[in-house]
């Protein structure tokens, strides 16, 4: 073997053995990064458990407020239902006794300067005023103001309750 022929042997051998250190050096630099990848992987499913748990926790916090609204919201509408059905049993217990004439609506006249009755013209004490004269309302008149009344204790009810309504689920 000449000289040159070991040389170029010595190349081969010098090129097989860098090739085969960048392919171990490869292998190593893979098993690296593939090592930080599964951290990578390990740290991301705990931190997507971390975020599941937090978003399951404040699910259960949001329907626990919209369950306690929601009972909040009952009670109330069964407070205003009771409400709505004492007044009408009471508004249906005046009109009865107005039809049966057990009760009768009645106004205080006014003083009349050329009468001779002298009823005052300031309001006084609420009650019954026993100078004053008083005139009967027709039953007709009678029941027509008692509607009226009726309607507007219906609409003061029913605005409670829309209020109560808005108060309980309101945050």
């Amino acid at each position: 073997m000449t000289p040159v022929q070991k040389l170029a042997g010595l190349a081969v051998l010098i090129l097989l053995l860098m090739a085969g250190a960048a392919g171990v050096t490869w292998q190593v630099q893979d098993w690296h990064m593939g090592k930080k990848l599964a951290e990578q992987a390990g740290q991301h499913k705990g931190d997507l458990a971390r975020i599941t748990m937090a978003a399951a926790a404040q699910v259960s916090t949001e329907q626990e407020k919209r369950l306690a609204a929601e009972q909040r919201a009952t009670n109330a509408d069964q407070q205003h239902t009771k409400e709505l059905s004492d007044a009408q049993r009471n508004q249906a217990r005046l009109r009865d006794q107005l039809a049966t004439a057990d009760v009768r609506l009645s106004v205080l006249l006014a003083e009349d300067p050329a009468s001779s009755c002298n009823v005052p013209t300031t309001p006084g004490a609420v009650g019954v005023v026993h100078a004053a004269r008083r005139a009967q309302l027709d039953p007709a008149h009678a029941q027509r103001i008692i509607v009226i009344t009726d309607d507007g204790d219906n609409a003061i009810i029913a605005l409670r309750a829309c209020q109560a309504y808005v108060r309980a689920i309101s945050p």
